[in-house]
């Protein structure tokens, strides 16, 4: 494997801004993205001036919104790069903030997401190459045959994977970014209508709009704004795959892209999945979160859904899997969806999270995968020796 650049130059998140994720409205994009990149560099020290570079990841917001995005906070000529990586554009916005630093090309870098709830087709549909059931499987189609694969393959049951759900939503109620802000009971979770299959509506993430972001610094950063380093955490490890030619993890490409991404991912920050306290996946539905967890080694194999009844995935568990609430509650805006789960990791690590604070958390894993087959996993550890 490569040498890290990360390991020769360090690279830290220093400042988290959210626009709360919510149900489709007529908020612009503007508003939320505006609001978004203010409360970070706010929270960061830094003014709009100091930062070199801007990333910012969106899937449905059309030609040219990043630099128009960026002329609303003040038209100082750094480059201004658009991202579009569907579900993972927010993430790799992420990444190449890092990249960015940790090359030595500037000091400073923001990464942002941002959308609203409008979806375009994308351009897989527009390929002009159909598969036999293109007409027919849509992605709640497509997960909730992997729930059905993966319950009869575990011998677990619907109410077994709701519980995720469940697990999510709880945690969603305690944040006041999330779309979703309510406690749901087993049966509220399991109740129609049904998206697909066995998935109801409340294992579903939810359509709606927000925005995130993150601002990343160099050690030269750090000193020539005099930040604490108590509340700088580094980024460990940034991985980026696509779908390799042989996928076959229980059946599920997203499932080998994730495991060889997270692999590379560990590798690079010498942190192993029993070292995790927190992981923030991609849980768009309720299946999602067993087999990535298992993918990565977070859970042993067949172990997820027993890990999950027996409150280890909790926070104040083992592990907290998606305090946030997850794409499930939190929401999935799609560009912001990646940049928002470094924001809650950062807090979490912080010890900022108030009620779903996870006691001594210091090291977390962020997952995505998108449209197109790829996946994004960074691993981010306090700074604090």
């Amino acid at each position: 494997m490569r040498r890290s650049i990360l390991r020769d130059r360090a690279v830290y998140v220093v400042g988290i801004g959210l626009y709360p994720y919510q149900r489709p409205s007529e908020t612009t994009y503007v508003t939320m993205g505006v609001t978004a990149i203010r409360a970070s560099l706010l929270d960061a020290g830094i003014a709009w001036a100091d930062v070199d570079s801007a990333f910012i990841g969106s899937g449905k917001i059309g030609m040219a919104g990043a630099p128009t995005l960026a002329r609303f906070l003040g038209r100082t000529g750094l480059p201004v790069l658009q991202v579009e990586s569907a579900s993972a554009s927010g993430s790799v916005a992420f990444r190449q903030a890092v990249l960015d630093v940790a090359s030595g090309r500037c000091d400073v870098s923001v990464a942002a997401g941002v959308d609203e709830a409008k979806f375009p087709r994308d351009a897989e549909s527009k390929a002009g190459v159909n598969g036999l059931a293109d007409r027919y499987i849509d992605f709640p189609t497509m997960f909730a045959l992997m729930a059905d694969t993966f319950l009869r393959e575990r011998g677990a049951t619907v109410e077994q994977l709701a519980a995720v759900a469940v697990k999510n939503h709880r945690n969603g109620a305690l944040n006041p970014f999330a779309q979703r802000q309510k406690r749901r009971t087993l049966e509220e979770v399991l109740a129609p209508p049904y998206v697909a299959g066995s998935l109801t509506r409340l294992q579903c993430t939810p359509v709606g709009e927000g925005s995130a972001a993150v601002v990343v610094v160099s050690e030269e950063g750090l000193v020539r704004f005099g930040i604490d380093p108590s509340r700088a955490v580094r980024v460990l490890s940034s991985a980026y795959q696509s779908v390799a030619p042989v996928s076959t993890v229980g059946g599920f490409v997203e499932a080998d892209v994730t495991r060889r991404t997270a692999n590379e991912a560990f590798e690079e920050s010498g942190v192993s999945p029993g070292d995790l306290d927190v992981v923030e996946l991609h849980d768009a539905f309720t299946v999602e979160e067993p087999v990535y967890l298992e993918a990565m080694g977070v859970c042993a194999e067949g172990k997820a859904l027993s890990d999950l009844e027996a409150g280890a995935l909790d926070i104040g568990g083992r592990v907290a899997v998606s305090p946030s609430g997850g794409l499930i509650a939190m929401g999935h805006p799609v560009g912001p969806t990646g940049v928002g789960q470094v924001c809650e990791s950062v807090r979490q690590i912080r010890g900022e999270a108030g009620p779903r604070q996870h006691e001594g958390a210091r090291t977390a894993l962020v997952h995505m995968v998108g449209v197109g087959g790829v996946c994004a996993v960074h691993v981010l550890q306090s700074a604090q020796r």
